[in-house]
């Protein structure tokens, strides 16, 4: 993962942020596929990101929000997706640093090992160069959710990313494979699940769905089978809101029974 360019300041920044970000145990690494492959992950706000950068196994490039990689998108786009969910007293100190933050987010994912994702007419950039990065034998490695409540591990996810798996099928003939990740921050822990492997064969809106609710059933799965502790959501909500891997109601259902 050495033969993209990167500015010295990058280096800087990157030397710093490995030092100081806890180094996870990964698990699970040999469950990777030799042939190239898609980690689906949770997002846990930042660490998901810095977990793949800095810690996965592998080749491997992470779609990035495109508006986190341009100058005049970053401070607004910024606020909604990381801080609009803070109490509202506090908006206007978040606003500001998210306007502050804009160059130091530039200058990170225009360096790291990123494909700038987009929902319009620029779909097409990044499918192209997620293509291109496949053939190359690099992983993708993609975090799907989105604002909508699903369980008390993950957020809803968004699931064309699974089409990428059609284009990679007509290209290459091969069969693309899903892996599903659960990130830990709290137990500096990373877990890597069993492949799913795209049917391309089957309907395509078939597919779509049996492999979204795949890898979000098995990221629950691997979640709830840890100790407890406390999961990093997908939104930036107040911390004493966190959930736990282990539903109450059911860990006080099983103390009843037993």
């Amino acid at each position: 993962m050495d033969d993209k360019k990167t500015s010295f300041i990058y280096k800087i920044l990157y030397f710093f942020i490995r030092l100081f970000y806890p180094k996870p145990r990964i698990f699970g690494a040999d469950k990777l596929p030799q042939e190239p492959c898609v980690i689906v992950g949770n997002h846990t706000q930042m660490n998901g990101p810095l977990v793949a950068e800095l810690h996965l196994p592998g080749r491997r490039y992470i779609w990035c929000a495109g508006q986190m990689m341009r100058w005049g998108e970053v401070s607004a786009y910024a606020f909604e997706d990381f801080w609009s969910f803070k109490p509202k007293w506090t908006h206007p100190f978040f606003r500001l640093l998210s306007w502050l933050i804009a160059p130091l987010a530039v200058c990170l994912f225009n360096n790291a090992h990123t494909i700038p994702v987009y929902h319009d007419a620029r779909l097409r950039t990044t499918l192209r160069e997620s293509m291109e990065r496949l053939d190359e034998g690099n992983n993708l490695v993609i975090f799907p959710e989105h604002n909508v409540p699903y369980n008390h591990i993950l957020y809803d996810f968004q699931d064309r990313f699974i089409d990428l798996a059609r284009l990679y099928y007509r290209r290459s003939g091969k069969a693309l494979s899903f892996v599903p990740m659960y990130i830990a921050p709290k137990l500096r822990e990373t877990y890597l699940g069993e492949p799913i492997r795209f049917d391309p064969k089957a309907p395509l809106d078939d597919e779509r769905a049996r492999v979204k609710a795949a890898l979000m059933d098995s990221i629950t799965a691997m979640a709830e089978s840890l100790p407890e502790h406390t999961v990093i959501p997908y939104r930036n909500i107040r911390k004493r809101d966190y959930p736990k891997n282990i539903r109450k109601d059911i860990s006080e259902h099983e103390t009843a029974c037993c």
